[in-house]
């Protein structure tokens, strides 16, 4: 049996914050963020926690199947901001969506987190583990990013993307492989200072505003560079894969000239690149479902369609996952 994708579907906050935004309170402007990001603009949830964003998408992936929120037995969400520490965010989408059925959990991998998801949820469901699980990569990054801090709050968005995985006797469809990588050395380029056991909140955790996304921005920069593009090529090396054998990249979307380097280490064209960032900001563990919700939402994907994925995070966690196409848009 294969894990194949059976579903998929986004939602994205309805307001949206563009560079001018920015620029009414910082010293910055449209043209110095588009250069050195490519985002245009993002959304930001103004109420509610990152559940919130999962539980339309989730629904709208049932809808799509004919399932009832009972017939999923595993719920994942993938994630850098819960709603709390405790209980799970899996355990308030289960509970909002009424999953009664369902067992979950957490998985932080940041920005790579959808790549880490997808291996561990095909990996459950190639095992007989569970017969579907409700893959969700959501982060509603307004809640913990400095936005006195023009480095890093230009960057970031919130939004959800949800896929549903499910076994198939189809081999030659659905997720092929994968390379998942880790280096806990990168974790102090990018991390949030303070708020677990190590650094407990306090008052002056809070007053050194230690509760924000800190980022070594060049250092991280040049991290995800090298090692996205590689671990993206490696993949296509692994399984003898051409660039004229690719649909379609889907990249994490942190920043426009890390994605424009890995696919030009693929031997990719442009138009085989899925980008969004400039409407969606880097929306960390939503970005890959957000993206493919959007190319089959657009008629863009069709079954046997290559598809890599590629990702680079804090951790530092980086993957690239190939899988073939397997949701027919008209089905």
């Amino acid at each position: 049996m294969r894990a194949h994708i059976t579903a998929v579907a986004h939602y994205v906050p309805p307001d949206v914050f563009d560079n001018n935004w920015f620029a009414s309170f910082l010293d910055t402007n449209d043209e110095w963020i588009r250069e050195r990001t490519g985002i245009v603009e993002r959304r930001f949830l103004r109420e509610g926690g990152t559940s919130d964003m999962i539980v339309p998408a989730a629904t709208q992936v049932l809808a799509q199947r004919g399932l009832t929120p009972a017939d999923i037995e595993c719920i994942i969400v993938c994630t850098v901001t819960p709603d709390q520490f405790f209980p799970s965010t899996a355990a308030n989408v289960q509970r909002k969506l009424g999953a009664v059925n369902a067992w979950g959990f957490d998985l932080n991998a940041a920005c790579s987190g959808f790549v880490y998801g997808l291996w561990v949820a095909s990996k459950l469901v190639e095992s007989g583990g569970a017969k579907n699980v409700l893959l969700c990569g959501a982060d509603k990054m307004s809640s913990i990013i400095n936005f006195s801090d023009r480095a890093t709050c230009v960057l970031f968005g919130d939004g959800a993307g949800v896929v549903l995985v499910e076994p198939s006797p189809d081999e030659s469809l659905g997720i092929q492989d994968a390379i998942i990588r880790m280096d806990g050395e990168g974790g102090k380029y990018l991390y949030m200072p303070a708020g677990g056991s190590l650094r407990p909140p306090s008052h002056d955790t809070v007053a050194n505003k230690e509760h924000y996304v800190f980022q070594d921005g060049q250092t991280v920069f040049k991290a995800a560079v090298v090692g996205m593009a590689e671990v993206s090529a490696e993949i296509m090396e692994q399984n003898n894969l051409a660039p004229e054998d690719i649909a379609w990249l889907v990249p994490h979307q942190a920043n426009l000239r890390i994605i424009d380097a890995t696919a030009r280490r693929m031997g990719l064209s442009k138009d085989k690149v899925m980008v969004n960032i400039d409407r969606y900001g880097n929306t960390t563990a939503a970005t890959i479902p957000i993206c493919l919700s959007e190319l089959h939402q657009q008629n863009k994907l069709k079954p046997g369609d290559n598809v890599i994925l590629a990702s680079f995070g804090a951790g530092y966690t980086w993957g690239s996952l190939w899988l073939r196409w397997s949701l027919d848009h008209s089905a």
